[in-house]
């Protein structure tokens, strides 16, 4: 039996984008219903379209090409955006994994995954691209120590943004954040 790739591209359960240097170069189709998006709307344009803020996604490039380099993978969650259509905008937590076919140059070639998490895990608070990123961080499971080493911040400045989330969350304790950040 003879597999027809491309059909199995387009109609994989999960939101797939292959990239040459963080541009998209080809996407299927439940990557566009996932952004709201067109193919022509993310075909040659840069995955900087997906993400709430340039900071965020210039930030996102320089903290994973190293694990990429290293691993030649690298997954996370993170709240990225709807591009059009009703939901244009709209803030929405994603499950992201991606591997770098050249390790040497880890965003010159990739194909990457996209999973929508919110059913599960609707965004509520408005929140900041810092505290997003510290947000993942800690639903990962990292501590305030491991957290300013991937993001290059201390971990004091991690115990700051920890502190607002548990603020806007009404949380009691760090337990009680990520039950809640997890729960949206």
């Amino acid at each position: 039996m003879d597999i027809n790739y491309r059909l199995a591209f387009e109609m994989a359960p999960v939101g797939l984008a292959l990239s040459r240097n963080r541009i998209m170069v080809d996407c299927n189709r439940h990557l566009c219903e996932m952004f709201g998006a067109a193919p022509d709307q993310l075909i040659g344009q840069s995955f900087q379209v997906l993400y709430p803020s340039a900071l965020e996604f210039e930030r996102t490039g320089q903290r994973i090409a190293p694990l990429l380099n290293r691993n030649g993978t690298y997954a996370d969650d993170r709240i990225m955006k709807r591009v059009d259509g009703r939901f244009k905008g709209e803030p929405f937590w994603c499950h992201v994994t991606g591997r770098a076919l050249n390790q040497a140059a880890p965003h010159e070639a990739g194909i990457w995954s996209f999973e929508d998490l919110s059913a599960s895990r609707p965004v509520r608070a408005e929140l900041t691209p810092r505290e997003r990123e510290v947000a993942a961080f800690l639903m990962g499971g990292l501590t305030s120590k491991e957290i300013g080493k991937a993001l290059a911040i201390s971990h004091r400045t991690v115990e700051i943004y920890r502190a607002r989330l548990m603020q806007k969350y009404k949380a009691s304790n760090t337990g009680d954040l990520v039950h809640k950040l997890m729960a949206g």
